[in-house]
């Protein structure tokens, strides 16, 4: 993927900080400044889909319907050992 350069303008003890993160890390800036958004905005889509899943879960009906398809498939039984994926 391409990449693009931006400016940011950050006071010297951020910047001093990010260095220090980004050394205790043996990471380049350049590295921890990229990793830290892309880890923010997963933090943010994984948020959405808990958001989700939890309005999801909450209507009675469907939650009653998942906790019956759980308690047949723990009754069938599948090892753990048998992982697939």
């Amino acid at each position: 993927m391409p990449l693009r350069k931006t400016a940011i303008a950050v006071s010297d003890d951020l910047l001093a900080a990010v260095d220090r993160a980004a050394r205790q890390r043996h990471e380049s800036r350049n590295r921890f400044v990229t990793r830290v958004p892309q880890y923010a905005v997963g933090v943010r889509r994984d948020a959405e889909i808990t958001r989700r899943l939890n309005e999801l879960f909450s209507v009675p009906e469907f939650a009653e319907h998942h906790r019956r398809e759980v308690a047949e498939l723990d009754d069938i039984g599948t090892p753990w050992t048998d992982e697939r994926w």
